[in-house]
């Protein structure tokens, strides 16, 4: 008969391994970063309404508004451009009105303090007319993203006769920044659920979460390239048959004529 063995020390030892603290800040504040970047830089949130002209008359309007906006000098057609912008944010869905009133009211907001030393000199109507132009311009900007998809925005490009190598390359890189946006969160949050203990290499974690990206966007400019040549596609990008005005961009650019009117009377006024 075999007589028992004590066992070993190391086996009657308890498991309370407790792993030493570590700052893992560099990967939270990055999860956290990406998360804001990708959540501002949905491409699919634009959505034109019933009452909505098209894509190039939009555009094309905006841009002038946004010109005449910047190099007006009389605050009267800013204000009317304000009451404008005002109540067509009147108009949007609550969800892009509340992204549309947060990034204009703050870039207004910080416009008022960067010249807030001008203020401070007696140039106060100078720091409000410049704020109320930013408000104006940036919610311009921001209220024809959020009602436009940004393939009828880039398709609206080629009827301005941009090339078609700036409208691929915006198109691409919008697309691919995203993607590759949404791999970086995936890769980060797994790093972040991996680590245990203490890491004294963060840099070769980063330098691995930033060769990952890499081989990825050489793998799908890769694929990119293969489908375009499967397709045929050649570098030109087909604009479709000019179709007739309609009565909302008929009404669009009436009413960009008459602001442009009113514009340069305001301006010889002064």
């Amino acid at each position: 008969m075999v007589g028992r063995r004590a066992l070993p020390d190391w086996l009657r030892e308890p498991e309370d391994y407790q792993s030493g603290r570590d700052q893992d800040g560099f990967i939270a504040k990055s999860v956290l970063s990406l998360t804001g970047v990708l959540a501002r830089l949905r491409l699919d949130d634009g959505v034109t309404g019933p009452l909505s002209p098209s894509a190039p008359t939009k555009l094309g309007c905006v841009l002038l508004c946004i010109l005449l906006t910047s190099l007006a000098r009389n605050y009267a057609f800013v204000l009317v451009m304000l009451a404008l912008v005002l109540a067509c944010m009147a108009l949007l869905p609550a969800k892009v009105l509340r992204r549309t009133a947060a990034v204009a009211f703050t870039a207004a907001a910080l416009t008022v303090l960067l010249m807030l030393p001008a203020m401070l000199l007696g140039q106060s109507q100078s720091a409000l007319l410049v704020g109320t132009k930013v408000l104006v311009t940036v919610s311009l900007a921001m209220t024809l993203a959020g009602t436009t998809p940004a393939h009828e925005l880039t398709g609206a490009l080629r009827g301005f006769r941009v090339p078609d190598i700036a409208i691929m390359t915006l198109d691409l890189a919008l697309k691919n920044i995203v993607r590759l946006g949404r791999l970086a969160l995936r890769t980060l949050t797994a790093l972040n659920l991996r680590s245990v203990g203490v890491n004294r290499d963060k840099g070769g974690s980063v330098g691995g979460v930033g060769g990952v990206l890499f081989l990825r966007s050489g793998e799908a400019a890769s694929a990119t390239h293969d489908a375009m040549v499967c397709r045929g596609f050649t570098g030109n990008y087909q604009h479709p048959s000019q179709h007739a005005l309609g009565g909302m961009d008929l009404t669009c650019l009436a009413g960009t004529a008459a602001l442009a009117l009113l514009f340069f009377y305001l301006q010889a006024s002064i």
